[in-house]
């Protein structure tokens, strides 16, 4: 179960999507309606329900249990038991005893955690339920799963107490710089309110110490049905749907005197302050200026739409603009964004933000108020108006393409928004008309009207910096002061307006002398039609239906990283970033973004450990600017000294603030004692090795792999016709250069230690552990011998939920995953993560290799082999719609020699596995004679980090 905070977010916020008849006149005063696809009802006793038919996925139901109960509700004894209710649904309910629930639904196909799950805000707690929808007995069961989470829950003692540790391991994977640093921070960013108090994960004492009454008077007081909404979305008929949500929910009654569902108040902020907020473990330094608070209610009329429109045009526009500040050879900031944002549901304010680079927060704090003013007296040029509307109306465009074939969870979220936030919901059919008729009207003078009006030019505003406690470079950190003075002078400087550089219209003048198809074959069975070109190259087209307006792209081959020496090893491995930073032949990324406007298509091509590979996307009327950049990608490299040093300056900027987390130094511990400090083996980049990249020889090296396609076969799979896309294949495909490169890895000899090895390390101030355990060796690898693999960790995970969470309270999350891959050389790798605390870690490995001697002697009950069985069957019946699931099959039978036709027979391999199948790849794979431990312990308790703050206001201010 996940706890979400309202965050501060800087991305402009998802554009609403609406419905109108069609024919009608638009009429901006007109409230937007509820759309055709979606039947909204009340019942008697307050509870909104939402029905919406959607067959993709096929035969599968999402549900929701949406509650306007959150933290902000919770009295003074009840801090944390919002969040602990929601816990406690999954404990026990009149019609399921305490772990039944999980294993019934398990043994249906839904996976707890993955499908199954739930999460608590300060404002609403939400019940996620995905079900099989072809089982009546199983659908009905699952709306009475609903009912007893809205008003039937034992909350016996017993089961509360024996949840207090399993919450107090949620409040302890939380813990760290963020944690300390938001405590100082809530006051500040919620103005002093209620939400500042109320975090859901709550406090320890309470959760240690409430008595059972004290949760079961939250329970009672807020979930009632006048707060709650049901939402079915998927492979239902809607008559059935509402017919089960009336037998489940109509006899819900409200408490005979309801306390008031009030909404905390956020007091508007007039004054100017600065807060300097500091932790030795903290990530990389940022600065967020906030202006004042705004209510803010969801707009329900035509007119409210297109000021959405325009709001969206506008922050699309100035963001572009933070991005090309960003690509500086030295950037005044690694990134920034600056929009109206929502702080709550009810409460907005403009924001600007930057995640801050070597140079430090006062020459960030001067672009970013620079460019905001530079927008607000001069406004936005023609060009960039045109180009942003092309990228509106492909986005919508796709959405209304893909408007039968959009998940149904998709949908479900859209419909909580509207009960939760009031987010309009008239139909993609009628926003997709609402864009193509308004967005051409809005004009350049409305725009720069809106940013001259919106952009805060002399308000109350809270500058926020927060970072390490160690700086590099000449960028100390700057008082609470220091930080209102540069804002202060920023507004003062005087602004020139924005100098819009022209740039091509397209990426090629015009296409390649293309090259032939001299080979054509079909393979009927899995729908593939395999072509060979004259330069020798080959293509594997699989047209589907899956999606109306998506074509995906790949392409692999061996060689990559491992053909290169050990000197060459990090020009190797960043080699294509480094191109890729540097834009695509003759055009810079920002070129890239303005001729792209109005496009769906991306490319890259890389160096892997062992291959080089190309892939892209795009949608179906892009696939031929796709092609086009896969064209330029062997055409040449376009060399820009000042992008190379943006981009070794960001890398080494964050290379340097994760070297201060905790949770980075265990992960590096973990893989340099498994491969015993081998150079070669996989980790993150440091601050020294940067120094090792150069630019030249990282260009060469690309060009080395990319001047040539031999051995290179393509996959396309999506919504394309085999006779259209043929000429596009020839031409650009069938154009691409060939000369002889070589085409296999080298086994660089990177292997595991052997026997058991043993580490502990202490890093970090919390009481906070973390266990890992790796098991690898040698393996034949085969289809069958990965799937038997993967049930082990199935089947293990199901153990380490019931009983090192559920039955002795150990940990809250973490478990156990596995992998087999036959390059470089044949081997499998099982990793188990379980974080916990200090004084558990002994008792998590006993419960662990208590559980590994069980599986290895007498394997998995069927019981639980059978929900693993389930939920794959499920699983694969959906991939099998999938365009990704076919891609990632095809290619890996291509990489790994084995048979496609294995796609389609998959479900009769999950079907024929046994319990011995599992004990035997326990016996073979979970070898206690061979293993690395690593255990994360927090350092001494004198090095403890605390976060400090600094509070600045203006001379004479209170």
């Amino acid at each position: 179960m996940l706890i979400r905070i309202a965050r501060i977010t800087f991305l402009v916020a998802a554009l609403l999507v609406q419905g109108v008849a069609p024919g009608a006149s638009l009429k901006l005063d007109d409230p937007l309606p509820v759309g055709a696809q979606v039947k909204v009802g009340k019942l008697d006793n307050g509870l909104t329900y939402y029905i919406q038919r959607n067959r993709m996925p096929e035969h599968k139901l999402e549900l929701r249990l949406v509650v306007k109960a959150g933290s902000i509700l919770e009295d003074e004894d009840q801090q944390g038991l919002a969040h602990f209710t929601e816990h406690m649904a999954f404990n026990g309910s009149r019609h399921f005893k305490k772990h039944e629930l999980v294993s019934y639904l398990q043994s249906i196909g839904v996976k707890f955690g993955a499908d199954l799950n739930a999460y608590t805000s300060f404002d609403e707690t939400v019940y996620i339920l995905p079900v099989p929808s072809d089982r009546k007995d199983d659908l009905d069961k699952a709306f009475l799963v609903l009912e007893d989470w809205a008003h039937g829950l034992t909350l016996t003692d017993a089961d509360i107490d024996k949840e207090r540790d399993i919450v107090l391991e949620e409040a302890r994977l939380g813990k760290g710089a963020g944690d300390r640093m938001q405590k100082v921070l809530m006051p500040k960013i919620y103005n002093g309110s209620r939400y500042a108090d109320r975090l859901p994960i709550g406090q320890e004492d309470v959760i240690r110490t409430f008595k059972p009454d004290t949760l079961r008077r939250f329970y009672k007081d807020w979930y009632r049905p006048d707060l709650m909404a049901v939402v079915a979305v998927g492979d239902i008929d809607p008559a059935q749907a509402e017919k089960l949500i009336r037998r489940h929910f109509a006899g819900l009654k409200n408490p005979a005197h309801a306390r008031p569902r009030d909404y905390a108040k956020i007091p508007a902020r007039t004054d100017n302050e600065a807060l300097v907020v500091t932790d030795k473990e903290a990530g990389p330094a940022s600065i967020l200026i906030r202006y004042p608070l705004q209510p803010f209610h969801e707009r329900a009329t035509l007119r409210g739409y297109r000021e959405q429109l325009v709001e969206a045009l506008f922050a699309g526009m100035l963001n572009q603009r933070l991005q090309e500040l960003s690509a500086l050879p030295s950037p005044p900031f690694i990134g920034a964004s600056s929009a109206l944002s929502r702080l709550t549901p009810r409460y907005r304010s403009y924001n600007a933000m930057a995640a801050l680079g070597m140079n430090g927060a006062t020459v960030a704090i001067d672009a970013l108020v620079q460019e905001n003013e530079r927008a607000r007296r001069f406004g936005f040029t023609a060009s960039e108006l045109e180009r942003m509307k092309k990228t509106m109306m492909r986005t919508y465009e796709r959405a209304w393409n893909e408007r039968d074939k959009t998940d149904s969870a998709v949908h479900a979220a859209e419909l909580m928004r509207n009960f939760l936030e009031g987010e309009s919901i008239p139909g993609i059919d009628a926003e997709y008309r609402y864009v193509k008729e308004l967005a051409p009207g809005i004009t350049l003078a409305e725009i720069n009207a809106y940013a001259a009006r919106t952009i805060p030019a002399d308000s109350g505003k809270l500058v926020i910096y927060t970072g390490s406690t160690k700086t590099e470079g000449d960028a100390p950190i700057p008082t609470g002061a220091q930080l209102l003075a540069a804002v202060t002078n920023a507004e003062k400087r005087d602004v020139k307006a924005h100098d819009e550089k022209a740039v091509a219209a397209h990426l090629m003048d015009q296409p390649p002398a293309p090259g032939k198809i001299v080979e054509e074959s079909r393979d009927g069975s899995l729908g593939l039609t395999r072509l060979t070109l004259s330069n020798g190259v080959k293509v594997i087209l699989k047209p589907t239906t899956f999606r109306n307006d998506q074509v995906l792209m790949s392409a692999a081959r061996f060689g990559g990283q491992s053909l290169f020496d050990d000197k060459d090893m990090f020009n190797a491995r960043y080699a294509d970033t480094i191109v890729a930073a540097m834009g695509l032949k003759d055009f810079s990324p920002l070129d890239m973004r303005k001729i792209l406007a109005g496009k769906a298509a991306s490319v890259s091509a890389g160096l892997g450990n062992n291959t080089d590979v190309v892939a892209g996307t795009a949608g179906a009327t892009d696939v031929e600017t796709m092609l086009q950049m896969v064209w330029l990608k062997f055409a040449g490299v376009r060399r820009d000294e000042d992008l190379y040093k943006s981009f070794i300056g960001k890398q080494m900027e964050l290379a340097r603030n994760r070297l201060s987390q905790p949770g980075a130094l265990f992960g590096d511990t973990v893989l340099a004692t498994l491969y015993n400090n081998n150079p070669r083996a996989p980790r993150a980049l440091r601050p020294e090795d940067i120094g090792k990249i150069d630019l030249d020889r990282a260009i060469a090296i690309y060009r080395q792999r990319f001047s040539s396609a031999k051995d290179l076969t393509f996959i396309f799979v999506g919504s394309f016709d085999v006779a259209a896309i043929k000429p596009l294949i020839a031409t650009y495909l069938g154009s691409l250069p060939t000369p002889d490169i070589p085409t296999a890895f080298r086994d660089l000899g990177i292997r595991p230690v052997t026997g058991v090895v043993k580490r502990e390390i202490k890093s970090g101030s919390e009481d906070r552990s973390n266990v890992s355990l790796t098991f690898t060796g040698p393996s034949e690898v085969t289809e069958l011998e990965e799937l038997r693999l993967s049930a082990l960790t199935e089947v293990m995970n199901i153990r380490i939920i019931d009983i090192l969470r559920e039955k002795l309270g150990l940990i809250y999350g973490g478990g156990m995953e596995a992998s087999m891959t036959r390059i470089p050389y044949s081997h499998y790798t099982i990793g188990v993560q379980l974080p916990t605390g200090p004084d558990n870690v002994d008792k998590v490995l006993e419960a662990t290799f208590a559980e590994i001697d069980h599986m290895r002697k007498d394997g998995p009950t069927q019981e639980d082999l059978d929900k693993v069985k389930t939920n794959w069957l499920q699983t694969y019946r959906k991939s099998l719609q999938e365009n990704a699931y076919w891609l990632a099959a095809l290619q890996t039978s291509l990489t790994e020699g084995t048979d496609p036709g294995t796609i389609l027979t998959f479900d009769k391999d999950i079907q024929n596995l046994t319990v011995d199948d599992v004990k035997r790849a326990a016996q073979r794979y979970l070898n206690k004679e061979n293993y690395v431990q690593v255990v994360l312990n927090p350092e001494a308790k004198a090095a403890a980090a605390q976060a400090r703050n600094d509070t600045g206001k203006k001379p004479g201010e209170s």
